[in-house]
């Protein structure tokens, strides 16, 4: 088995290193891992691409290369170029620092890397561990994405929905906020929405006089609804999530074909 990984927290980030050991674990002894990551922290770029400038790319050891662009630009880099003769069965996206549930999907790069590969007919999962007051300042953060990350990958690539559609099925994976062993067990769930958390500015005049807005975030430790994935997450599950890039409202269609047509 073949598996391409990348991330948006960067190149030498921890997550990387959980997820790479993951990837080994379920690629086998006979299996082959590929790194293409950012070169810098991409954090928030979604499925951003380098559509206007070059991406430069760098073999930094054997199997392991950094790219100068997004998640999305390293997948691309990953098939096009990297593995152009023999594309990966797999490809994983993380492990990212923090979570990526409810609203986060939609800004995650971590996300953005997999939906790419996805809509390049890839099976493919995104992977982020939950932060919070029994992890954040442990030795090792990480440690229920890399107790529990290797089943979660080999139980959705066995028993998973992969479909052939256009806009194929990818799945988002978050790791709850707590030791390993104290992980309760998986939900599949539905993207939830956290009504008290926005992105705002937040203004500041640097000491050069100049003004700045820097992005402010609100609380993640809000529960979305049961039977979502950050509601999952604070009750001590992995959340599993099935994601498509199609965007369409398709419940409004036929009410506004009636309106509009």
């Amino acid at each position: 088995m073949r598996i391409l990984i990348t991330n948006d927290d960067g190149i030498n980030a921890p997550g990387l290193a959980v997820l790479h050991a993951i990837a080994t674990e379920v690629a086998g002894p006979t299996g082959e891992v590929w790194t293409v990551a950012p070169a810098f922290e991409q954090s928030g770029v979604a499925h951003c691409i380098s559509y206007v400038h070059p991406t430069m790319i760098a073999e930094l050891a054997p199997r392991r290369y950094a790219a100068e662009g997004s998640p999305a630009d390293c997948v691309l880099a990953g098939l096009f170029d990297v593995l152009k003769d023999s594309p990966p069965d797999l490809v994983l996206s993380g492990v990212n620092r923090g979570n990526n549930a409810a609203e986060n999907v939609l800004y995650s790069g971590t996300v953005g890397g997999a939906m790419e590969a996805a809509i390049q007919g890839l099976p493919a999962i995104a992977l982020s561990q939950y932060y919070g007051p029994r992890n954040a300042q442990t030795a090792n953060p990480f440690e229920a994405a890399a107790h529990h990350g290797a089943d979660v990958v080999r139980a959705l690539w066995d028993q998973g929905h992969w479909d052939q559609s256009d806009y194929r099925v990818f799945y988002n994976v978050n790791f709850p906020p707590l030791p390993a062993a104290d992980v309760k067990g998986r939900r599949v769930t539905a993207q939830g929405f956290r009504k008290e958390t926005n992105f705002g500015m937040s203004p500041h005049i640097a000491p050069n006089g100049r003004r700045f807005l820097w992005i402010t975030g609100g609380p993640q430790d809000v529960p979305t609804a049961p039977g979502t994935d950050a509601h999952a997450n604070l009750e001590g599950y992995i959340s599993i999530t099935p994601l498509r890039a199609d965007l369409t409202a398709h419940e409004a269609l036929d009410n506004l074909r009636s309106a509009l047509e």
